[in-house]
């Protein structure tokens, strides 16, 4: 199974849309214009909000909560590193590990891979490409995308 994020390159703040394999939109993610750290709000294609990806400010890296249902589900902490990415995730045993340029990160859950992310290089805006081992990793793969971008994009790494 695979979808397709693309950040709006021309719009206020942090804009995506996720697309199926056949090219249909199956995600929107808006950011909140005027909020302090990035709040950025998930919706499904009939616009019913879904989940929240939210940065925690004042931390030493960049951390950030997946909420659903007003229910924090789990946590992302970008580690500190000096070439590798590393992310700290506390949600079903996950782990994320990124290649050298921020390109190509592998998700593992209890030690198996789950999930590829897939940087596209050379586009307007950035552009990710996952493809899962199971559709139930769906979701919470295209909330740790986001908060992945946005954690990259924080001026505290």
């Amino acid at each position: 199974m695979r979808l397709l994020i693309k950040q709006r390159v021309f719009s206020w703040g942090d804009t995506y849309d996720i697309y199926d394999e056949a090219g249909n939109v199956k995600y929107i993610v808006k950011a909140e214009i005027f909020a302090f750290g990035h709040q950025l709000h998930v919706y499904d294609a009939n616009n019913n909000e879904i989940g929240q990806v939210r940065e925690k400010l004042f931390t030493f890296t960049p951390k950030f909560e997946i909420v659903m249902d007003d229910i924090v589900k789990g946590t992302i902490i970008k580690e500190w590193t000096f070439f590798i990415p590393k992310y700290d995730i506390d949600f079903n045993g996950w782990h994320v590990e990124g290649d050298f340029f921020n390109w190509n990160y592998e998700v593992y859950e209890n030690g198996f891979p789950i999930m590829h992310i897939n940087k596209e290089i050379l586009t307007w805006g950035d552009t990710y490409v996952i493809d899962f081992e199971s559709s139930s990793h769906e979701l919470m793969g295209v909330m740790l995308v986001v908060a992945i971008d946005a954690a990259n994009c924080s001026k505290k790494d």
